[in-house]
């Protein structure tokens, strides 16, 4: 790793020094949740649910439930959790949970471990042990949100000494933000505001256990796989577009009961090759060793030998942190979350405790001072920036949920551990799933959703992984990663085939998972789509795996100030019909999206995009299932020549050319509305195939 200048995200005031981690401030919670220093007055017991929160330590919920007179920490094995989670995940969800058993042992109390729907789980519980008050941490991801609603609603008839029990909601605090509500959208401005980050907790001293409780057994990673809710497609997810590329090119089509017998192969190779002696406290516990995990002492052994890269070491379990994060550097500072985005989403540690213990190590390095002008460490720099932009993504997230401005109404799903924002209308019919293009994000259908929603459909729209208000982590992006997204989505959240809408790069990315995974689509509208036609096209080698050039480096940030300062007359551009389309909100959420950390990561993107597989080769058997929406006016290719290309090679390819420019759904949303409802009609009637003809 190259040692370089990092200037921080945030200009932060630090707090004083303390033996700890940070010095002991009052109780805080976000305002969007029950002040817990209120609720945790009441005198019967406490349930605390455990989910993404798994330590003692810098735990709010922990503290405030310690107040009550007993305290009965849970987890609950819930199949809707467990089903989020890769093989991988659920043996660092063991290893946590495991050592969290230990660390709450040794304060006099246990883990209480259940199996089934959290909300009959919870609900037994209260009146098992007459709870007071249920604690539980505060989620964005809507399943979530759902689960612990239902939760509410089911103990909110229970009647126990001194009323009903109360569900007290918490968060760990990040920044000294009192409300959500007043946060400003863009993070160019939120940091006008220098707000600095709270300090930890340390853990509490716990009440006496109830000794007459069954605290349960820890399942083995047989028990987990056979407990998991899965579906009929579970198994479409386990090879990647890359892997499926290559299937494609050799067979033409993929046998998943074969994918399935090759996938189980390598796995065991893959665990036989690590079956070597482990260093005594390696962090890397799971039979695959990706992720750092285990519990929170070995989680934070691994993030001080990953913060010491620089100076060598003679230990071993240092050494293979070392070897670890030089496989995981895809791009400068990417091997933080690749390597801790786990045990971060587990919450085997916190976000802050993270952030000061790499504050710690600069202070270290530099007698005492923490420079105003930047990290002096790669590692520290990595380690600050991704805390500190996953809580930007989280408070985002939740001024989204409250704001009732906002064009649709918010959703979150978690994909690979970030934050992806999406909405859905309609009660009934069709699935139909749109996709932006670059630079955009769900928003840009902000007349086409519920429009298509009342002609008889169900309508999706997504924001990718990278834009928007969606999270943009610091990785390599690329078409087939987004083509991956979109599959586990359907898989995931909409559950049944889908027609598939993409404009632009998005086009792009609909072609390739209807392409791959043809299951999944029933059909594929391209907007202006990017992608070409070339005849006779002989598939070779394509390789995800791009690393990112001093060229793309420079190139990124240039073309970002161009953008910032031209966006309205670029915008303008694409909307020769109607410029008036091009209005101050879309110029504003672009404008806001352009300073949101990790944008430049996206920026650099562009110049490693490899479009080289042509649209007729991603689109085979889909040709009568294909409908073009061209615009004749876009600025960003020749239309005219594409549209003769597909009427020359994709027979069976419907067209309609519409008078708009690279963004037809928002320049004439009425026209393009009833164009894809038609088209869906047709299809779901099983109209024989809708021809160019029959469309104009």
């Amino acid at each position: 790793m190259v040692l370089l200048f990092h200037p921080p995200l945030f200009s932060l005031s630090l707090p004083p020094k303390r033996a700890f981690w940070g010095p002991k401030p009052p109780l805080r919670c976000s305002a969007s949740s029950t002040d817990v220093r209120v609720q945790s007055a009441n005198n019967g017991a406490a349930i605390l649910w455990y989910k993404h929160d798994l330590r003692i330590e810098d735990h709010p919920g922990l503290i405030a439930a310690s107040k009550h007179p007993a305290v009965v920490p849970l987890y609950v094995f819930d199949p809707r959790i467990l089903s989020r989670f890769s093989d991988e995940m659920l043996e660092l969800l063991l290893f946590a949970l495991e050592d969290l058993r230990r660390l709450l042992k040794d304060r006099g109390s246990n883990l209480m471990i259940r199996f089934g729907t959290a909300e009959d789980v919870i609900r037994k519980m209260v009146n098992e042990v007459q709870a007071s008050g249920i604690f539980v941490e505060e989620e964005v991801e809507y399943e979530l949100r759902v689960m612990v609603e239902n939760v509410k609603e089911s103990v909110c008839t229970l009647s126990i000494k001194g009323g009903n029990p109360k569900i007290v909601m918490w968060r760990t605090p990040f920044y000294d933000v009192q409300s959500s509500n007043n946060l400003p959208s863009s993070f160019h401005d939120f940091q006008k505001h220098r707000i600095s980050v709270l300090p930890g907790l340390e853990p509490p001293i716990l009440p006496a256990t109830l000794t007459d409780l069954s605290w349960g057994i820890f399942p083995t990673m047989i028990d987990l796989k056979e407990y998991q809710s899965k579906n009929e497609w579970t198994s479409i997810k386990k090879l990647s577009a890359e892997n499926m590329l290559q299937r494609k090119k050799q067979r033409g089509k993929v046998d998943l009961k074969s994918a399935d017998r090759e996938e189980n192969d390598e796995n065991q190779s893959v665990s036989e090759t690590i079956q070597r002696k482990k260093p005594e406290r390696s962090a890397f516990v799971t039979s695959q060793g990706n992720f750092a995990g285990g519990g929170s002492d070995l989680v934070l052994n691994a993030l001080a030998a990953y913060l010491r890269y620089l100076e060598g070491t003679s230990r071993d379990d240092y050494q293979e942190v070392h070897a670890k994060l030089r496989l995981a550097e895809k791009r400068e500072g990417a091997s933080f979350q690749a390597l801790f985005g786990s045990s971060l989403l587990l919450g085997t540690v916190s976000r802050r405790r993270v952030y000061f213990e790499a504050i710690k190590y600069e202070k270290e390095r530099n007698g005492g001072f923490l420079s105003p002008f930047g990290y002096s460490t790669a590692t520290a720099a990595a380690a600050i920036n991704t805390v500190s932009s996953t809580e930007w993504y989280w408070l985002l997230t939740l001024k989204g949920y409250k704001n009732d401005a906002d064009i649709f109404p918010i959703r979150i799903w978690r994909w690979n551990n970030y934050l992806i924002q999406y909405t859905v209308a309609g009660c009934e019919g069709p699935a139909v799933l749109l996709v932006h293009g670059f630079g955009a994000f769900m928003e840009h259908y902000r007349d086409n959703l519920y429009p298509i929603a009342e002609d008889g459909n169900r309508v999706w729209a997504i924001t990718l992984l990278g834009f928007g208000k969606s999270e943009k982590p610091n990785i390599i992006y690329t078409e087939l990663m987004w083509a991956e997204l979109l599959r586990d989505f359907i898989i995931e959240v909409v559950r049944e085939p889908v027609h598939l809408v993409g404009n632009s790069i998005g086009g792009y990315a609909v072609s390739v998972v209807a392409g791959l995974w043809p299951l999944l689509a029933k059909s594929v509208v391209l907007m202006n789509t990017a992608g070409s036609i070339i005849p006779g096209y002989l598939p070779l080698g394509y390789s995800s795996d791009r690393r990112t050039s001093g060229a793309a480096w420079l190139g990124a940030r240039l073309l970002l100030l161009y953008l910032r300062f031209n966006i309205k007359n670029i915008l303008r551009s694409f909307y020769p019909t109607e410029a008036r389309r091009a209005d101050d909100w879309l110029i504003n959420e672009m404008t806001r999206a352009s300073h949101d950390p990790g944008v430049i990561y996206v920026l650099e993107s562009i110049f490693s995009f490899d479009l080289s597989l042509p649209l007729n080769y991603l689109l085979e058997g889909f040709e009568n299932r294909t409908l073009i929406v061209q615009g004749m006016k876009d600025p960003l290719s020749d239309s005219r020549s594409m549209l003769a290309m597909v009427r020359e090679h994709c027979r069976g390819v419907a067209i309609k050319e519409i008078d708009a420019g690279h963004c037809p759904h928002d320049e004439l949303p009425s026209e393009v509305n009833s164009i894809i409802t038609e088209w869906v009609a047709a299809l779901e009637h099983q109209v024989s195939p809708v021809t160019s003809k029959q469309l104009n």
